[in-house]
């Protein structure tokens, strides 16, 4: 049975993405604001077809940790739902993605349009000061910024390296950062077909305290 819902949901997961960035073409010459109204409108229709086709919802905990105005959020990534669930949480996020992202036709283009942040992995202390740059610009604006510091999506119980640019943010733009945990790999495991049916928990952790090395 869960093999068909999840067969389901892929057809209704790409039918719906490609309409929508089919759609988002028209949006490009208005307003950022409105580009990501369009992002959030995809995100929340997926999630809503996420719970009615595979049972699939969500929990959130910590919600007293977040403080208002800009913040990063340093979040554990260990399924796609995280890399959309953000805009569900939060009218106005702005996510940081590795630069490759960006020139993928169509997406690369929205996520411009969005002021989505650009990070060059192998780009050395320059693609961390652009890091920290455009951070600065968005947490000014009051905007949550989602960061994943292990840069990949990890398995349950699995930690990977942490590259520096959380660290940048947080020592050099001096950004407050909330980490952020979850156990969406469970349920939407990396690379994996079938969804299973649950409650995911995503919980927002005490803001790291300054002076931290």
């Amino acid at each position: 049975m869960m093999v068909l819902r999840s067969l389901a949901f892929n057809v209704f997961f790409f039918a719906w993405l490609a309409l929508v960035l089919v759609v988002m073409v028209l949006f490009l010459p208005l307003p950022r604001r409105v580009m990501q109204n369009a992002v959030r409108v995809w995100t929340h229709v997926m999630g809503l077809g996420l719970k009615a086709i595979i049972g699939l919802d969500f929990e959130v905990r910590g919600r007293q940790h977040i403080p208002p105005g800009g913040v990063v959020f340093a979040c554990k990534h260990q399924s796609a739902w995280e890399t959309m669930a953000f805009h569900i949480l939060f009218r106005d996020t702005t996510y940081v993605m590795k630069k490759e992202l960006f020139a993928v036709p169509l997406f690369g283009w929205y996520a411009r349009k969005v002021q989505s942040i650009p990070v060059d992995r192998a780009g050395g202390a320059a693609a961390l000061r652009r890091l920290i740059r455009n951070a600065r610009t968005q947490i000014a604006a009051g905007r949550p910024l989602v960061i994943f510091p292990e840069g990949t999506r990890m398995a349950p119980g699995e930690r990977g390296a942490y590259h520096p640019g959380v660290f940048a943010l947080y020592k050099q733009a001096r950004a407050t950062v909330v980490p952020v945990a979850l156990n969406s790999g469970l349920f939407w495991g990396r690379s994996q077909f079938v969804k299973h049916p649950g409650v995911m928990v995503i919980e927002f952790l005490d803001a790291m305290p300054e002076g931290l090395n």
